[in-house]
């Protein structure tokens, strides 16, 4: 049903239909705050493409069709910057690559960009695999692990030798725990006037400031040693750090330099999004294989066959067809970024609708990845969903589990390769099953992580 509406945006609006808001004054904030990805699918197919929903007193907007999605992200994304929740992200990494916006975001990709370039990635899988050796080695049969966190200090510690060369082993626990309580606090930052809520002194807001604190620890730690150092390890910091001498002037801020806040913003960046996304998603990996044993027997047989025994290498990669698919196919399913903000700057039509600038556009990873117009039985784990001439069928983002345009995950080739080169190695050995009685369940907060905890039984092959 398309009603008229006043807007004090647009003096008529017309507004696609939408759930009805709970709350007069909080919207449909309520009901999206007890399960976020539930609320957008039950909204997209009920409401179907394009739904319109209230959060407080910002206006919001659920884009639903790959064609749309594309347009926001790719075709008109200069119409658009970036979410609420990035705005907001600045309190813990300030102006990094994820935060910043227009020129500033552009210069700052262009440094960060030959950290992932083809040749350093050889390298990094190099480094990858050896971690995920290490941590397979050390496991034991029998042994009862969580595994959202034996994934988490994986990835921590792939970060830190492979962008930072640094050893963050034993300080993976500390920041697991700050990153836990962060995230959290990212929940309450969604609320309406949240800039007045954070002069409160709640516990939530002292756990988070704590929690800065020792990440900023661990970051400048690293700085400090670098710079003592004087050692060029051809490394994402020693970039930064490079970057930072290249000018002589301290006060300009077109020179190229970077001051040790620009370079902590960075480098925080980058630790945090190099492994909370890959962490969540591998934890997802094991959960799904640990459900379908027929695919996790298919993909031994790939492993066995390709690798006969040595670890893999980069070269691997496009030898292991299957073992990317299972990847691909979690990526589908448990995307850790479940879902895309844009703030429109102007006003912007879909399908003859006009979006009245400042309204929030939502594209939501869990929503489309679930449509039954491009993967049947959606909800089905089927990496054979992934052969080339099945995935080349489908619009281009009926899949975007890193995004799209200009913003794109910069490390997302790192990603792939951190993902398939730690699912060979570990399942090469191990299996994984969930303890009886384990209730895993998702929490959807600027990521899609382990409610609790996942605890599994390891199992030599």
């Amino acid at each position: 049903m398309i009603y008229m509406i006043h807007d004090r945006n647009v003096a008529t609006a017309v507004r696609p239909p939408g759930p009805k808001s709970s709350s007069f004054v909080l919207g449909s904030l309520p009901d999206f705050r007890k399960d976020p990805p539930a609320f957008l699918l039950n909204t997209a197919r009920t409401y179907g493409d394009l739904a319109y929903f209230r959060m407080g007193n910002q206006h919001a907007y659920l884009v639903s069709h790959p064609d749309a999605i594309r347009g926001i992200l790719v075709t008109n994304q200069s119409k658009f910057a970036k979410s609420r929740m990035l705005e907001r992200a600045k309190v813990l990494l300030g102006e990094g690559l994820l935060t910043s916006e227009g020129e500033m975001h552009t210069l700052q990709r262009r440094l960060v960009q030959p950290a992932f370039h083809r040749e350093r990635l050889v390298r990094y899988a190099a480094q990858m695999v050896e971690c995920v050796d290490r941590i397979r080695r050390g496991w034991k049969p029998g042994a009862t692990l969580d595994m959202a966190e034996e994934m988490t200090h994986l990835t921590l510690a792939i970060v830190g030798r492979t962008l930072f060369s640094a050893d963050v082993t034993a300080e993976a626990g500390e920041i697991g725990s700050a990153m836990a309580d962060i995230l959290l606090m990212f929940d309450t930052m969604m609320v309406p006037f949240f800039n007045l809520v954070r002069r409160l002194p709640l516990p939530a807001l002292r756990r988070f400031e704590r929690a800065r604190e020792r990440l900023d620890r661990v970051v400048y730690r690293m700085i400090a040693e670098r710079r003592a150092s004087g050692e060029d390890k051809g490394d994402l910091l020693s970039m930064l750090l490079l970057a930072q001498d290249e000018d002589e002037d301290k006060n300009s801020p077109n020179g190229g330099r970077m001051t040790d806040k620009q370079v902590r913003d960075e480098a925080l960046t980058l630790l945090i999004a190099g492994h909370e996304t890959t962490a969540n998603a591998l934890a997802w990996t094991w959960y799904l294989l640990a459900q379908h044993p027929e695919v996790e027997a298919k993909l031994h047989a790939e492993l066995d066959q390709v690798l006969d025994g040595q670890l893999p290498t980069f070269d691997d990669l496009p030898r292991l067809p299957y073992t990317s698919a299972v990847f691909s196919e979690t990526l589908r399913l448990y995307s850790p970024a479940w879902t895309v903000g844009r703030r429109a700057l102007v006003d912007y039509e879909i399908d003859g609708v006009t979006i009245p600038a400042n309204s929030i556009l939502l594209m939501s990873q869990w929503v489309v990845h679930r449509d039954p117009r491009w993967y049947s039985e959606p909800e089905r784990f089927d990496p054979e969903r992934w052969k080339p001439e099945i995935a080349e069928a489908r619009p281009k983002f009926s899949y975007f589990p890193f995004g799209g345009g200009t913003r794109v995950c910069i490390g997302e080739r790192f990603a792939w390769a951190e993902g398939i080169l730690t699912i060979a190695t570990l399942a090469q050995k191990w299996k994984m099953r969930l303890v009886p009685g384990c209730s895993v369940r998702t929490r959807a907060v600027i990521t899609l992580r382990v409610r609790d905890q996942m605890k599994m039984t390891l199992t030599p092959r």
